[in-house]
């Protein structure tokens, strides 16, 4: 009998999903194999829909790796591997995912295709990055990690495809698309009772939004140890081949997608949220700060810190300018905040579409062959991204989450913010 999409939520926030590895063999005896039911033409209309919409699905992976740091049990093998510390590592770690993951688009999945020696590659690395932390006795790469991880590449585009402009051109394109994702999941290691990809593609978004709720949501909320210096030092080393990224507007877009209470962007999202606010006064004075977590599900994984509730106040969101978290971003943070919404209404349109895929398609030729600005962060060598050579590692020192909440903020030069404005 199959499983409700809570049914397989409840079963993938276990203890046994999360003890159990992603694979129980050495890298060297590692078979990969297509699932039994394989339908290569279903698959290949999911590599379509991507290539339909290259722009806005690989902008949402991005967003999602930064939720997947949020993570405690992914971050804490992430941070011990020493491939993602700095923000050179972490520029050839990332970039060499990113390549990953469009390698899967552009070669079909058959043996000795460059898509399946990809797969086997990544497969190899997350039993290798397993047996080292299980060494160091900090766990395993787990089903349950695997699959949260999954989400990261689908979860945002699946639940919020109108904030990122990204609409079905034919039909059975999403179904499509979940198929694909289901069969990449089968090949890393997933078991089925795992694949958060579930055989049609509404139950899959039942469990994305499952997932969201009770693993994102609190999670992003409440960050474990050490989430600010990974998703920065990624999102900096990402800057060198897209310097339209900006660390503030990225994190804000994120927890915004994420629904984390008070990260909001339209007027009518203001009044719902001053709405469920003064519900949770229920009479009390309106200076009354509202716990932050009453807004949302408790936290389905375990090892997030235990800090003071994060009160709202109603009068702080009487405006967008006046509410907290907005009010931090620097001109240049609300400026590419503001750009990504326009972009992803130009992004609905025949035109808008074209220019922004032309645009991705541009920027992925000189991450491949020519990124730049590496070039002048890193030297031109160091610079060159082979997708099956390992990471480098390094030795930098993580930097607390509370450093980067402590740092006072600079008002930046003339000069930084007419760049930031002529630079999308």
């Amino acid at each position: 009998m199959a499983l409700s999409a809570e049914e397989f939520v409840n079963q993938l926030l276990t203890e046994e999903a999360l003890e159990k590895p992603s694979d129980n063999v050495k890298p060297e005896e590692l078979e990969m194999k297509l699932p039994d039911d394989f339908d290569a033409e279903k698959f290949n209309r999911g590599r379509r829909f991507y290539w339909d919409h290259s722009y806005s699905f690989s902008t949402s992976m991005l967003l999602g790796l930064v939720a997947v740091f949020a993570v405690p049990s992914i971050l804490k093998i992430l941070v011990s591997t020493r491939r993602s510390n700095s923000t050179y590592t972490a520029y050839k770690r990332y970039l060499s995912t990113l390549l990953h993951t469009i390698t899967w688009f552009e070669h079909d999945l058959k043996p000795g295709s460059r898509s399946w020696k990809s797969l086997y590659a990544v497969r190899s690395r997350h039993v290798r990055a397993g047996m080292a932390a299980k060494l160091k006795g900090l766990g395993v790469v787990s089903q349950r990690d695997v699959a949260l991880t999954q989400f990261g590449f689908i979860g945002f585009s699946v639940l919020k495809p109108d904030k990122l402009g990204i609409r079905q051109l034919r039909e059975g394109d999403w179904e499509a698309y979940n198929y694909f994702w289901h069969v990449i999941g089968y090949m890393i290691g997933l078991e089925d009772r795992y694949n958060i990809c579930r055989k049609t593609f509404d139950e899959t978004r039942e469990v994305c939004q499952l997932l969201l709720d009770r693993v994102y949501t609190p999670c992003l909320e409440n960050v474990p140890e050490y989430f600010e210096h990974a998703a920065r030092v990624m999102l900096d080393g990402m800057w060198s081949v897209n310097p339209t990224v900006d660390e503030e507007a990225t994190l804000y877009f994120c927890r915004y997608l994420a629904d984390v209470p008070g990260y909001i962007y339209t007027e009518d999202e203001r009044v719902k949220l001053q709405d469920k606010l003064k519900k949770h006064l229920k009479g009390k004075q309106p200076d009354t700060g509202v716990d932050s977590k009453l807004l949302m599900s408790k936290p389905g994984v375990d090892g997030l810190p235990d800090l003071p509730p994060r009160l709202l106040y109603v009068q702080d969101y009487d405006s967008l300018d006046s509410a907290p978290h907005f009010k931090r971003l620097s001109f240049r943070g609300k400026y590419k905040l503001a750009f990504n919404f326009i972009a992803a209404v130009l992004y609905t349109t025949y035109l808008g579409r074209l220019y922004f895929n032309w645009n991705f398609l541009y920027s992925l030729f000189l991450m491949k062959y020519f990124p730049y600005l590496a070039f002048f962060r890193f030297g031109i060598k160091a610079s060159l991204i082979n997708i099956f050579e390992e990471d480098p590692t390094d030795d930098t020192s993580l930097i607390p989450n509370a450093e980067y909440y402590n740092k006072k903020k600079v008002d930046e030069p003339w000069y930084k913010i007419l760049w930031s404005i002529i630079w999308w």
